[in-house]
């Protein structure tokens, strides 16, 4: 069973997967995970989230994204 604040992810489904910052900084609320960050044996370890409107690139640990606290799927 979840904690509450926390939602289940299937990591390899993440690619190109829309995020809201829950608490934009920069003016920067909307984001798109353009790459999987993976290891030596194809396990997803990270991602690569890109903000739409600045087109800056940030690299977190994908387990960041189950965090409703932080990161709400899709664009709102």
């Amino acid at each position: 069973m979840s904690s509450p604040g926390k939602r289940r992810l299937n990591p390899r489904k993440l690619l190109l997967s829309k995020w809201t910052a829950a608490q934009p900084q920069n003016r920067e609320r909307h984001f798109l995970v353009t790459e999987l960050l993976r290891d030596e044996d194809d396990n997803v370890l990270g991602v690569e989230l890109q903000a739409v409107l600045t087109q800056r690139s940030q690299q977190l640990d994908w387990r960041q994204l189950q965090d409703t606290e932080r990161w709400l799927q899709g664009w709102r």
